[in-house]
């Protein structure tokens, strides 16, 4: 039985943490470890950590050095990864219980070491688990496959679904940038020649705005994207612009999600 890193960046996320690390636990397929980097939390969320620790020894909490961003506590914790995939889930989203073994076998059938699925989205205010979930109509779909062109133009992977094998990719670390690291590290493993394969089965749940709602945040990663085509990726002018209108274009649509 293959043994899933899963990857979680902390940061005074107490309210929707527990929901969290239970949809992990809670996976039909139970050979994972819960690689957790708390980035210098203020609001209790480092003891919520080590309060799951004691129960299940499969939650691994460290506490970032210094504070360092999503990103950078992304790293410290595939640093640490065994296992043969990794896998991603922050702190406010969730995945549902058969996530883990659906994307495995759909990843082994296919022999793809980078897979994602569709996605739920589900209000910001939602109180609930992983288990008692219900399905809505609120489901951003996977597309079959993405390949580095395809990327360029749109992020097509929603970074709580994403996992890659790494014994056939190595131990990948995302990109030192301030935001956008997910799309980094899916861009850089397609440059490489992986292509990307969805599986459309929803099986995570990410905690959103209403629908209709395009929130400050994600107009606030325009510049980021920018930054990502021109000086990560080395795009043209014209390139980077006709890829940032299509950034632009998947927010609105998954906005209206």
């Amino acid at each position: 039985m293959p043994l899933v890193s899963v990857v979680m960046p902390v940061y005074n996320s107490a309210a929707t943490l527990g929901a969290a690390v239970r949809s992990v636990l809670t996976q039909t397929h139970s050979d994972l470890e819960l690689l957790i980097t708390d980035d210098k939390s203020s609001d209790g969320s480092m003891d919520l950590l080590m309060e799951f620790a004691r129960q299940d020894k499969r939650v691994l909490p460290e506490s970032a050095p210094e504070q360092g961003g999503a990103g950078r506590a992304r790293n410290l914790a595939i640093e640490r990864a065994r296992g043969d995939y990794v896998a991603f889930l922050d702190s406010d989203d969730m995945w549902l219980p058969e996530k883990t073994e659906r994307q495995i076998e759909f990843a082994e059938a296919g022999s793809a070491p980078l897979t994602f699925t569709s996605y739920f989205k589900m209000a910001a205010e939602y109180e609930g688990g992983s288990t008692d979930f219900i399905p809505n109509g609120r489901v951003v779909r996977a597309r079959e496959h993405v390949d580095y062109r395809a990327m360029l133009v749109r992020d097509h992977i929603g970074a709580l679904t994403a996992m890659y094998d790494r014994t056939v990719l190595g131990t990948r670390l995302m990109p030192e940038m301030r935001k956008r690291q997910d799309y980094a590290l899916w861009l850089s493993i397609m440059r490489d020649g992986a292509d990307a394969r969805g599986l459309p089965e929803p099986l995570a749940v990410y905690r959103s705005h209403q629908a209709g709602s395009l929130s400050s945040n994600k107009l606030s990663l325009v510049r980021y994207n920018w930054e990502l085509y021109r000086e990560h990726e080395g795009l043209s002018v014209p390139r980077s612009t006709r890829a940032l209108a299509g950034a632009a274009w998947q927010s609105l649509r998954n906005s209206r999600i």
